[in-house]
């Protein structure tokens, strides 16, 4: 499949692919023990990230969001990063170290209200010049409610029933100011939000800012079709991304879209070695230390919900069952359904005679792309090419330099086969992402 070429290009191309760069908050993926791995604080490992990101013409840089300590045991969970800084204060700061680059902020729609959100994005989007972007992320979580003046009050069915009429509310308040930079009133009455008044944000200069959603359910996947413009996944294999891919892009036409206005790019990781196997060597490597002993238990008993510490990482999974009304673990997700992956998780042990650390690092690997820097660049391009992906949002194992090797050494080569910008040829993020700036609905 062939398109033109990108500004900077050199004529007819093969499809071109999409990358931003995520930065590691509260997770196992960082390898927090190695030497090189910096703070998770300092705004200096957030403007190297970016800086890098941005050297490599990357689409945007993602922050996570975390609204509560996790807690293991009724503790907080020591294996996590314990606090990080609000995303949108971050990124705001971005705005004044960067050009091009979008800045993507995960904000959770159950906690937040949509004048007071869609105010701080629309901001975000002038300081920048076009380039904020906002993650939808949804919860029923009572336990992070408690944080919060309502609680848990959400009912998980309502999570984006609640989420789908913020976007819609959100939108109304950007486009409340018309393209000459006229003021109106808005007025918006749903089910979960009643609002009106004047918004004192003059209208975005990409018009609104770029919204993402993450989530694999059909109500996701749903949600994704009909209101966002990036989605976010984590299907890993070709397989798997081609089937999610064609799922969610045929769900575009009941909502009046085309295929071309929602990108799909999952969140990957990458592994480079001089040789394929210096690189799995390597990728093996940041697995175990990714998996420590300790991790290992804690992943054990987030699916059986039981106090396994007594329990060898290095011996036999337990033999008893799993509880599934526990409350040992919370602010993670829990397992849909843990006797199955309890199961499933015990065949393969005893089918290849692994410990727990081992299992635990078979069944939770997310290393998607390993191989020399050609074999992944290679490898990057067919996803996009077979539509599996339309790009990637890298997840690097160190912070705040593990994206300096990719940027060095695999986006040359994606720009040497086409796939990839030699140039930004806009200044916003929607042109970054080949996305029109929407219609303006006053």
């Amino acid at each position: 499949m062939t398109v033109a070429g990108p500004s900077g290009g050199r004529g007819p191309l093969t499809k071109q692919l999409h990358l931003a760069a995520h930065f590691p908050g509260v997770n196992s993926t960082t390898v927090w023990a190695d030497p090189r791995s910096g703070s998770q604080i300092d705004f200096s490992s957030f403007e190297r990230l970016a800086r890098t990101a941005e050297r490599g013409l990357f689409d945007f840089f993602f922050l996570a969001e975390g609204l509560r300590l996790r807690e293991h045991k009724g503790r907080v969970h020591d294996l996590d990063v314990v606090g990080r800084p609000e995303s949108i204060t971050v990124l705001s700061a971005l705005a004044a170290v960067t050009d091009r680059l979008g800045l993507a902020a995960t904000v959770n729609a159950a906690f937040n209200e949509p004048y007071e959100l869609a105010r701080r994005l629309a901001s975000l989007d002038h300081l920048s010049g076009g380039r904020a972007a906002w993650n939808v992320v949804t919860s029923s979580d009572a336990f992070t409610g408690e944080n919060f003046r309502r609680g848990g009050y959400l009912d998980r069915a309502d999570r984006y029933t609640r989420a789908a009429e913020f976007v819609g509310a959100a939108r109304a308040l950007w486009d409340s100011w018309t393209p000459d930079g006229a003021p109106r009133p808005f007025s918006h009455t749903g089910r979960h939000f009643a609002v009106e008044g004047e918004f004192t944000v003059p209208r975005c200069p990409q018009g609104h800012p770029v919204v993402i959603q993450a989530g694999d359910s059909a109500e996701g996947r749903e949600f994704a079709a009909s209101a966002a413009d990036v989605v976010f996944t984590r299907h890993g294999t070709l397989e798997a991304g081609r089937a999610f891919y064609a799922d969610v892009k045929g769900r575009l036409a009941r909502h009046g879209r085309r295929p071309d206005e929602l990108k799909v790019m999952p969140g990957v990781t990458f592994v480079l070695g001089d040789s394929d196997a210096e690189a799995q060597e390597k990728a093996a490597e940041i697995r175990r230390r990714q998996v420590s002993p300790q991790n290992a238990i804690l992943a054990l008993e987030l699916v059986w919900g039981r106090d396994l510490s007594s329990y060898d990482p290095d011996g036999p999974l337990p033999d008893v069952d799993p509880d599934p009304e526990s409350a040992l673990v919370q602010g993670r997700v829990k397992i849909a359904d843990p006797f199955e992956t309890a199961a499933r998780w015990r065949a393969l042990s005893e089918a290849k005679g692994l410990s727990i650390r081992q299992t635990v690092i078979e069944t939770t690997a997310r290393q998607s792309f390993v191989g020399t820097p050609r074999s992944v660049a290679a490898r990057m391009a067919e996803f996009v090419a077979e539509d599996a992906a339309d790009g990637f949002i890298l997840v690097p194992h160190l912070t705040p330099g593990g994206l300096d090797d990719f940027v060095d050494h695999v986006v040359p080569l994606l720009q040497e086969r086409g796939a990839f910008r030699t140039q930004y040829a806009g200044a916003t993020l929607r042109s970054h992402l080949g996305l029109a700036e929407p219609v303006w609905k006053g």
